[in-house]
């Protein structure tokens, strides 16, 4: 009998109770029995019977410490659900004035949902009024549309632990029991939860806030059906945990002009994973490489999920296999998390049981090591490490065509071993390569000649040192240049806001130990400031304060001086230009301690354009490297084009369980 069959027989009453004990177990306790789709079921049948019942319209949010009440500017209302794409369809023809209303569709973040106001941070509570957990600010990066860094300016979002930063964070991070935490969702909870945060910091916790507004695509409603699919393959990338997909109407003024009811607006709906369950039988474990640890990946009699066939699975790590108490031979019970990523969520014991463990590399042979839930190589040469390590810094680069299967190659024919390597490669190395002829030879020079111009953010991205990806690079590189980062003390580092004493000493231990590879690696590439790269090398003026004309008009009138025109005080920044040269505004006080020139509205509008040159380093490159980068390697592979990601300003995107 399906968990469907067994509510329809529940009596109202029993229904009711179910659903409280499973919010207590939920939302108070973080311990969880059964899995958000039987709770949605639960939660369904009760409304089916009761639309007006409490708990269909309550709003739940995790238990935290809380220094006090803070009543909300604008209500955080809760979501309408739907568990199929026809409910959404169904939904969005209702309100929708034609078949070619716009529609955003945006991440539904599995965290906790809170504002901030600039001074105050608060959870949603009850929609109207939230907790106040301003103290937990000094572990919360924010990441926003154009900007990742402490959270000091105001952010409605959700509070979560991205998935690469519970990987490389929370590995070492213990709770106060001294355990491991299980998933990002439970220790974001319990951290929310603790009365001190003292240990957090001491270990280098990290929470991430993110902005609602900072992944969105958008679509039509008629073109809907056609990009769901690809929409829901492309959320699965994020590296944040979720727990379903928002659809909203993209005109935010008809979209508010819907209205709410008690429980949620109009104008958006909530996807829910349906998380399909099927069982299996393992099969094998094999085990695959990251930049830093070993990953679990079971293999399994073959289940099927919408027509999919489903053959293997991530298990995560090696502590999940253990808590699991997995073994090749039992009984699994696979999920398909938004309708895309199958895992195993639970097991029985097999008749014949063989332990999936492993001590040695599988590529070097060398002892392994245990660092927190995760397995590691600790050779330093190991190749199947190495080869990921260089995938990672391809793909840091932009190269995507480039994948591990023609690196693989091109390590063994071509005894390509670092980023350097590659640029070194010629012709004649290539067409040594299995599947290389002279057009896919000509493809791969040209697009390995394009990004020997690369920011500095890129490069230092591509050095995989440890928590330091492309928006930490972008943060330390907004502070300064490459080489002076180089030679930076970790006091100095870790003095620069979301940088921390952790980041700090990975960056001085790679710059230090690794001195001559990256000399080399700079030998062969040229590095620039991205802020020359953005504006082709222009100076730069950026306005503040309330002008007669609109801000399009200073902006073309700034192009015409010969300006490229800039939205924020960075270094970088030529010229500022201001409505009221004594105010005090965030923009002007940054621009005086910085030294940046400020000019009055009425100064620049009588001012000539700027004098000198476009800096040599700027200077337009030869058309042949201003080719596409992502042209195909060999005559049979292709690309389709990326799905165009739009960040759009938008206030909320309530939560839900």
């Amino acid at each position: 009998m399906s968990f469907r069959e067994n509510i329809s027989d529940m009596t109202t009453p029993a229904l009711v109770e179910q659903i409280t004990y499973h919010n207590t177990l939920y939302w108070e306790k973080g311990a969880p029995e059964i899995a958000d789709a039987d709770y949605d079921q639960l939660l369904e049948e009760l409304k089916r019977r009761d639309p007006g019942h409490p708990l269909v319209n309550a709003i739940y949010t995790p238990g935290v410490v809380s220094e006090g009440k803070v009543r909300h500017k604008s209500p955080m209302l809760s979501l309408d659900k739907a568990y199929s794409l026809e409910a959404v369809l169904e939904w969005g023809g209702k309100f929708a004035r034609t078949p070619d209303e716009k529609l955003l569709v945006q991440p539904k973040y599995d965290g906790i949902s809170a504002s901030f106001d600039g001074k105050i941070l608060a959870t949603r509570g009850d929609g109207e009024t939230g907790e106040d957990v301003t103290g937990k600010l000094p572990l919360i990066e924010l990441e926003s549309p154009g900007y990742t860094g402490p959270l000091d300016r105001a952010a409605r979002g959700e509070i979560v632990i991205r998935s690469d930063d519970f990987v490389n964070i929370y590995s070492h991070i213990r709770r106060k029991d001294g355990g491991f935490y299980k998933n990002p969702r439970n220790a974001v909870a319990g951290i929310m939860g603790l009365k001190e945060i003292d240990a957090m910091i001491a270990q280098g916790a990290k929470l991430t806030l993110v902005d609602y507004a900072l992944i969105s695509f958008e679509t039509t409603l008629a073109d809907l059906p056609s990009r769901w699919e690809h929409f829901l393959e492309e959320l699965a990338l994020l590296p944040y945990p979720m727990d379903g997909v928002v659809i909203k109407f993209a005109d935010k003024s008809f979209r508010e002009s819907l209205g709410n009811t008690a429980h949620h607006p109009r104008g958006e709906i909530a996807y829910k994973y349906s998380n399909v369950k099927r069982e299996s039988v393992l099969l094998d474990v094999e085990w695959s490489f990251g930049k830093n640890n070993l990953t679990p990946v079971a293999v399994m009699e073959s289940v099927e999920f919408s027509g999919v066939t489903v053959k293997r699975a991530t298990l995560h790590n090696v502590q999940n296999i253990i808590d699991m108490d997995l073994h090749i031979g039992d009984h699994i019970t696979v999920e398909r998390a938004g309708d895309v990523i199958p895992y195993i969520s639970g097991s029985t014991p097999g008749e014949q049981r063989r332990s999936p463990l492993i001590d040695s590399c599988p590529a070097c042979g060398s002892a392994l090591e245990r660092r927190g839930p995760e397995l590691v190589c600790p050779n330093p040469e190991c190749p199947g490490t190495s080869l990921q390590r260089l995938a990672a810094a391809v793909k840091a680069l932009d190269v995507e065509n480039l994948g591990e299967s023609t690196l693989k190659k091109l390590v063994s024919v071509c005894h390509v071993r670092s980023l350097s390597d590659l640029f070194r490669l010629t012709a004649v190395d290539l067409l040594k390569v299995e599947g290389f002829a002279e057009k896919s030879v000509s493809n791969l020079l040209k697009e390995l000649q394009r990004v020997r111009t690369m920011p500095e953010y890129q490069l230092l991205a591509s050095l995989n040192i440890p928590n330091v990806g492309p928006n930490i690079a972008k943060l330390l590189l907004q502070e300064m240049d490459l080489q002076t980062l180089r030679s930076a003390s970790a006091d100095r580092l870790s003095s620069v806001p979301g940088i921390g004493p952790e980041r700090a000493k990975a960056l001085t231990d790679a710059f230090e130990s690794r001195k001559e590879e990256i000399d080399e690696l700079l030998s062969a590439v040229t590095p620039v400031r991205e802020s020359v790269l953005n504006t082709g090398g222009l100076p730069t003026v950026c306005f503040t304060g309330k002008m007669p004309e609109k801000r399009s008009y200073y902006v073309e009138l700034a192009k015409s001086k010969g300006y490229a025109s800039a939205d924020s005080v960075t270094k970088e920044l030529t010229l500022l230009v201001a409505a009221d040269v004594s105010d005090s505004s965030s923009k002007l006080v940054k621009a005086r301690k910085q030294g940046i020139r400020i000019m009055s509205l009425d100064e620049f509008l009588k001012a000539p354009s700027p004098a000198g040159g476009l800096p040599e380093s700027a200077a337009p490159q030869d058309p042949e490297e201003q080719l596409e980068l992502f042209a195909p390697l060999s005559s049979d592979f292709s690309t389709a084009p990326n799905e165009k990601k739009t960040a759009v300003v938008e206030e909320e995107q309530p939560d839900l369980f």
